[in-house]
């Protein structure tokens, strides 16, 4: 028996979605654990591309339970369209799939204040997807909000609806000149969600516990990145869940010691969407060429990511929460062109309040952990170090081998100045475009 968590290292968007489909063929159970339909996972089989939103990944590989834990909010719109497109595409969803009767219900109310809050806030934008996912865990935590078995009892759903909907047609009134949402429409239009997705709830932390103790090796898939937990992350610009490895066992049920290995996911360069800082990013023709090349849109909303170098000072944080087991390191083909890389090995800061012994020597900061502070991360400079790039394709290279020298020591240099083994590198978008140097769950 092997349990793996697969973790993304940065803000997201690092291809834990290829990773997990590629590491889904040793398990028999993958279950999602936080995060909304805000994420999107792409995986592309032979010729056909898949995004998945709330779905496990293991949903496209025939024989495998997937579990959307109670730590996920649910859109139920959204995923029922998500369920009906995989069915369209042949893809088998039904006595496969269980949904936590624990998950919290995204209701209208919250994609619509999550839009209006957004804009309330000008240049100072965290950069939200804006489909309701903080005003849902919002309720979660202040427990005014909706379970998905809450959606299983037509009365007790529309007394509670009627409560909340009546405070918030006061605020979208009153403080945004919205108009009023309808309480009647609302509820019908969750009866009939609840219709469709009453045979896939249940209490998954039973199920899930079962499977585990059964022998059942499982796979932990979470949405986002560690720089985008929201205890751990760059914070106020980050994700309303944690997405770090300790978002396992709360958003699953499932106790740590029931944990063997922790893949983190991390790109060969860094991205980010949305606001906040990003000391390494590249504002030139280069960041557009690798954004180009990197295919560097959002999976769910299709924004142009931010693109920079490798940076050593928040992956070090990253590893320090999560305590990696090992590293699949994505996109190393994107860089293949590269003349020179650079990657941050420490930031300077000039603070400008003269509060640190530093700045009143008259010199700068040097941080080589990452600040907790994001206002004094965005006025960070990288300090980088350059390696030698490759110059030759490694597009489809299956075997470490075939690698050339320079993309070899790219990736020891890495392994050895993060303290981390790498188990597994990308080399393309498909499927078995893949080095496998060491499988997780063996």
């Amino acid at each position: 028996m092997s349990n793996i968590v697969v973790v993304g290292v940065q803000w997201g968007d690092e291809g834990k979605g290829k990773i997990v489909d590629l590491l889904t063929e040793n398990a028999r159970v993958v279950a999602r654990y936080q995060g909304g339909h805000n994420a999107g996972h792409t995986v592309i089989i032979k010729d056909e591309k898949y995004v998945l939103h709330v779905i496990p990944s293991g949903i496209l590989h025939k024989g495998k339970t997937c579990i959307i834990g109670n730590g996920v909010v649910i859109e139920p719109k959204a995923l029922i369209e998500e369920i009906e497109g995989l069915r369209k595409r042949n893809v088998y969803v039904g006595k496969n799939l269980f949904i936590s009767g624990g998950s919290h219900v995204i209701m209208p109310y919250h994609t619509l204040l999550d839009g209006k809050n957004e804009e309330s806030m000008g240049k100072k934008k965290i950069g939200t997807t804006g489909r309701g996912i903080g005003p849902a865990y919002c309720d979660k935590m202040s427990r005014t909000g909706f379970r998905m078995l809450d959606l299983l009892d037509g009365g007790r759903f529309r007394e509670k609806l009627k409560a909340n909907i009546k405070d918030v047609n006061f605020l979208l009134e009153n403080k945004f000149q919205n108009k009023k949402l309808s309480l009647e429409k609302v509820n019908s239009e969750y009866m009939r969600y609840a219709d469709y997705l009453a045979p896939f709830i249940t209490d998954t932390v039973v199920l899930l516990n079962k499977l585990i103790d059964s022998g059942k090796n499982v796979l932990f898939e979470g949405a986002q990145g560690t720089l985008l937990d929201i205890d751990h992350g760059t914070y106020p610009y980050v994700t309303s869940s944690n997405s770090s490895v300790g978002g396992v066992c709360t958003g699953l049920g499932v106790s740590p010691r029931k944990i063997d290995g922790i893949v983190g996911v991390m790109k060969a360069y860094t991205t980010r969407v949305g606001g906040g800082p990003f000391p390494t990013e590249l504002n030139d023709k280069l960041g557009e060429e690798i954004r180009l090349k990197g295919g560097e849109y959002g999976a769910t909303t299709g924004r142009p990511r931010r693109c920079g170098w490798l940076d050593f000072v928040s992956l070090k944080h990253a590893i320090r929460i999560n305590g990696f087991t090992g590293i699949a390191l994505t996109k190393l083909d994107v860089l293949d062109e590269l003349d020179t890389l650079k990657v941050c090995v420490a930031y300077t800061y000039e603070d400008p309040y003269k509060r640190c012994e530093c700045s009143k020597k008259g010199v700068a900061c040097r941080f080589t952990d990452m600040p907790q502070d994001a206002m004094i991360l965005e006025g960070c400079k990288p300090v980088y170090k350059e390696v030698k790039g490759w110059k030759t394709s490694t597009q489809g290279v299956k075997k470490l081998k075939d690698l050339p020298k320079q993309a070899r020591a790219y990736i020891d240099y890495i392994s050895e100045s993060l303290n981390v083994k790498i188990d597994i590198v990308s080399t393309g978008q498909r499927r078995d475009e893949v080095v496998i140097l060491r499988n997780p769950f063996k």
